[in-house]
């Protein structure tokens, strides 16, 4: 059965990227500060009445987009989607921008209709960590041996249990199995990103997965620890978890 929206009613999908230093995360919150919280009180502004913003995943506290995704249902033929684009800009903070609004069908589903999402991660893998890098980077200050990190980056590769790189929240997800694509680990100067392309991501996932890899690109721990990890999923999870401030969505697949 196909989805229908109510009458004089069209649906906008919504390309946003934001700073996520400043913000509790996407998911509404209690103090109003999730980055969800922002789009719908602009959106009350504008439409003088609430609407529900649905989101195609939720980001952490500290983490970033590039290009999050989400959909919001308003009343037909309100406005063209440019002027949506700017009139949502117009009344948000300076660190969450609408990118790109378009229409879509009453079938589109920001987060159901999603194939997949590519996260990247940064390291700024130097002495010193740059002023402008403080809260975009994780700052890893010893020298990452980056062959390592290629080659264990794609032990992940594929179909595989990954219970031992979840941690919890709340319900457990239906199954902890999830498809990685690829894995890019890339240097340029200080630099170092961990680029993960995949159907599907558990809760914290790409940070326990990067978390983990630096253990072994720093000689911590063994590639034997991260086979038994993916081996025996949930026996014994990683403890090492980067932190939220080097995560960035950089785009939704549909």
């Amino acid at each position: 059965m196909k989805a229908s929206l109510p009458p004089a009613t069209e649906r906008l999908h919504l390309t946003i990227a934001y700073d996520g230093r400043t913000f509790a995360g996407w998911q509404s919150q209690a103090n109003q500060n999730a980055v969800q919280d922002h789009i719908e009180a602009a959106l009350v502004k504008i439409l003088d009445r609430p609407a529900r913003v649905h989101g195609a995943g939720r980001t952490d506290a500290g983490v970033h987009a590039l290009a999050q995704a989400a959909h919001v249902d308003v009343p037909a033929k309100r406005f063209p989607t440019a002027t949506w684009r700017v009139a949502l800009n117009a009344n948000l903070p300076s660190g969450i921008r609408i990118i790109a609004c378009r229409r879509v069908s009453g079938e589109f589903h920001a987060r159901f209709s999603a194939k997949g999402k590519v996260y990247r991660y940064r390291i700024w893998n130097t002495e010193i960590l740059h002023p402008l890098e403080v809260g975009r980077a994780w700052h890893v200050p010893q020298r990452l041996d980056l062959e390592n990190l290629i080659t264990y980056a794609a032990f992940f590769c594929g179909e595989h249990d990954f219970a031992s790189f979840a941690a919890n929240r709340g319900t457990p997800p239906e199954t902890t199995v999830r498809k990685l694509q690829k894995i890019q680990v890339r240097r340029h100067g200080a630099l170092v990103t961990l680029e993960v392309t995949g159907d599907g991501f558990l809760y914290r996932m790409v940070r326990m997965i990067t978390g983990s890899l630096v253990q072994v690109a720093l000689g911590r721990k063994d590639s034997d620890w991260l086979k038994e990890l993916l081996r025996v999923p949930g026996k014994e999870k990683t403890h090492h978890t980067a932190p939220a401030e080097g995560l960035y969505l950089v785009r939704v697949l549909y």
